[in-house]
């Protein structure tokens, strides 16, 4: 371990050599020692035996940049957390870090990225949950207020939701329509005698529903 400043001075031979000496140790040891040289250069190395951290001087000799960190128990070269991956030109196409767990959940980065399993597991887990039928939804009974017969209504939640039906009269057609305009049956809850048919649709969000003729039960799980 050893550092200089890079300048032989004029001196006796014995002095000169050492001088030189010197000078070889600094550039052998990478200009290790626990702070940083006094007399620094572009492009230069330095190995702080402190931190464990090999630096390289930037090329206008203003900054020391970090390259990756010297396991000096394991022998082993580590790589820097949060080390950008480029191509030829130093543009990033990637990152070898971490990245926040709410970015994995949003799914929003783009970023190609260190992911742990525990991440990936909570990102499946938040878009599961946001629109899986059923989780985090409760049943609500429409039965006497809040729906009509041959009303058109709009699922604005955000998710899927699902209803069921249970008509009160002959062909009780359930439809659903992406423009409340052109319409598909998914359920018939006509009545034979005192037989009562039900349905259940899944209705996407944004899609618009509606129950032809009149019903005994409407529940909405949302």
């Amino acid at each position: 371990m050893a550092q200089h400043d890079y300048n032989i001075a004029n001196q006796t031979a014995a002095n000169a050599r050492t001088d030189i000496n010197n000078v070889l140790s600094a550039i052998a040891t990478n200009n290790s020692g626990t702070s940083a040289p006094s007399t620094t250069f572009a492009n230069q190395w330095w190995y702080d035996t402190n931190a464990f951290i090999l630096y390289i001087r930037a090329n206008g000799n203003d900054a020391w940049i970090p390259v990756a960190y010297l396991d000096q128990t394991g022998d082993n070269f580590r790589i820097l957390d949060d080390t950008q991956v480029v191509n030829t030109s130093g543009t990033q196409t990637g990152l070898l870090g971490d990245q926040a767990t709410a970015t994995w959940e949003t799914g929003t980065g783009t970023t190609e990225s260190l992911v742990s399993p525990a991440k990936v597991a909570a990102s499946a887990t938040e878009v599961v949950g946001d629109y899986a039928i059923g989780v985090g939804q409760t049943w609500t009974d429409f039965s006497s207020s809040g729906r009509a017969a041959n009303t058109s209504y709009q699922n604005t939640t955000g998710r899927p939701i699902q209803v069921a039906t249970q008509g009160a009269s002959s062909e009780g057609l359930f439809q659903v329509s992406v423009n409340n305009s052109t319409w598909i049956t998914t359920g018939n809850t006509g009545t034979a005698g005192a037989f009562r048919a039900s349905q259940q649709t899944i209705v996407p969000n944004n899609y618009y529903y509606k129950q032809l003729v009149s019903f005994n039960t409407w529940a909405e799980l949302r």
